[in-house]
């Protein structure tokens, strides 16, 4: 599974990505911008996005995402509920926060499975 993961925080990025995340294509970017640029380079089977990030908002991710990738399983993964509304409200299938995060694989795999 290629992922497309849209976060900023390097520490939660180095505590969870082998641990819960092994295993899957992991492309991990910090900002808007980068995004726009793995989104042009490449093709993704999910996305988790951040709310909050250094140059905007998740929620701009999520809408040209949805544009460009139709059917691309988004997860919104924000450790704010408030975060997790706006990117939801933006395309965002499900909710998987960064409290709840270990329970990411499921979340994953039930998005793989959905169109089966």
């Amino acid at each position: 599974m290629r992922i497309l993961w849209v976060e900023n925080h390097s520490s939660f990025i180095r505590v969870v990505a082998g641990q819960f995340l092994g295993g899957r294509e992991l492309t991990i970017v910090p900002s808007l911008r980068a995004a726009r640029a793995a989104i042009e380079a490449g093709a993704f089977d999910a996305a988790l996005v951040d709310y909050d990030l250094d140059d905007g908002k998740g929620d701009e991710i999520v809408l040209e995402l949805r544009r460009v990738f139709p059917g691309l399983a988004i997860v919104a993964t924000s450790s704010h509920e408030e975060g997790n509304w706006a990117l939801m409200a933006a395309g965002a299938h499900v909710i998987c926060g960064k409290l709840e995060f270990d329970g990411i694989g499921k979340v994953l795999e039930e998005l793989a499975n959905r169109d089966r």
